[in-house]
C-alpha cells in the first residue's frame, strides 16, 4: 500500500480488524503525540508518501483506518477484500493442445 498525504495535517494508514483499530483509536484519542512503528501501519507527513508491505495470509476482510484523533470519526476507513489464493486449474486450449 502507498499511501500519499495531499492535505495539510498529519495522517497515518493502519491495518487491522475493526476493534483493533476501535481500541487503538481511543488509545490514541488519549495519547495524540504517540509514535508508532508497527508493522501494519505508516504516519505520513503532510505532502510525503509512505507504504506499508503487507502480506496477506488469509482470505477475508480487513479493515483500515486514519487514526489521527478526529480522522476516523469523519471517515477515514475503509475494508480490503482478501480474495482465496487458489486459482482454477490451467485448462487445456482449444482441441486439446497445452499452451
Amino acid at each position: 500500500f502507498v499511501a500519499k498525504n495531499s492535505g495539510k495535517v498529519k495522517h497515518e494508514m493502519v491495518l487491522g480488524t475493526e476493534k483493533d483499530l476501535q481500541d487503538h483509536y481511543e488509545v490514541m484519542k488519549k495519547n495524540p503525540e504517540m509514535e508508532h512503528a508497527d508493522d501494519n501501519m505508516v504516519t505520513v507527513a503532510p505532502g510525503k508518501s509512505g507504504e506499508i508491505i503487507w502480506q496477506f495470509t488469509t482470505a477475508g476482510k480487513v479493515n483500515f483506518a486514519c487514526l489521527q484523533p478526529g480522522h476516523f470519526d469523519a471517515g477515514m476507513k475503509g475494508l480490503v477484500n482478501v480474495a482465496s489464493s487458489k486459482l482454477p486449474p490451467k485448462s487445456d486450449g482449444p482441441n486439446g493442445h497445452k499452451h
